[in-house]
């Protein structure tokens, strides 16, 4: 089955290769005939992932699937969430992203020191985090979503040199100590929030071949 995948990230479609399996061929974006940048104007994952989908739809009338993936820290009241790939500005550098993410839990852990030095009762600064992706399915002119967490603590430090995005500062619950850019892809595979949406809709589309 061939199926229209809206993204521009080589990391993403190689992941969903992988996690869909035989039985599926992705056509990018540009394969499509699609080339210009698609709005993420949404205030939510689900928004932003339906707003990708429809525009490949619109344009091309093909099955499709759009995928919209947050990281979303507690001690930082959510954040970055809907801008987890603009966190540190529009060029979309992870680099950036992940040097301003570890800085500001950074500040707060100092803050919350400081203070408890002082003799104040403060908490512990939590460095609890979750991965959630929201993949829109369109086929036949219909929606269908799917849904995947992934949680985790974000690390000190960068480690590892696989996957992409955040995967250096994400440490999952399933390998203690290690991120996800420690980790082999077909670990990161078997555990992921993409790869728990998308087994989903993988699921559904055979059903309907069925």
């Amino acid at each position: 089955m061939k199926i229209v995948f809206a993204t521009g990230n080589g990391g993403k479609l190689r992941e969903a290769s992988e996690i869909l399996g035989k039985g599926f061929e992705l056509v990018t974006l540009a394969e499509a005939g699609i080339k210009e940048e698609i709005p993420e104007t949404g205030k939510t994952l689900r928004a932003n992932s339906i707003l990708k989908a429809d525009h490949v739809w619109n344009k091309c009338g093909e099955t499709c699937f759009a995928d919209d993936t947050g990281l979303e820290v507690d001690a930082l009241g959510g954040a970055p969430g809907v801008h987890t790939a603009r966190y540190a500005g529009e060029d979309k550098d992870f680099n950036k992203n992940m040097d301003k993410l570890l800085y500001e839990l950074a500040v707060l852990e100092t803050e919350a020191s400081m203070a408890a030095a002082a003799g104040l009762k403060v908490k512990k600064i939590s460095r609890r985090a979750r991965f959630k992706s929201v993949v829109t399915l369109i086929i036949g002119g219909e929606r269908h979503i799917f849904e995947g967490v992934l949680e985790g603590t974000i690390a000190r430090t960068k480690s590892g040199n696989g996957g992409f995005g955040y995967d250096p500062i994400f440490i999952p619950d399933e390998f203690p100590g290690q991120t996800l850019a420690d980790i082999t892809e077909e670990q990161k595979n078997s555990i992921s929030h993409r790869g728990k949406a998308l087994r989903a809709m993988a699921e559904y589309l055979k059903g309907l071949k069925g």
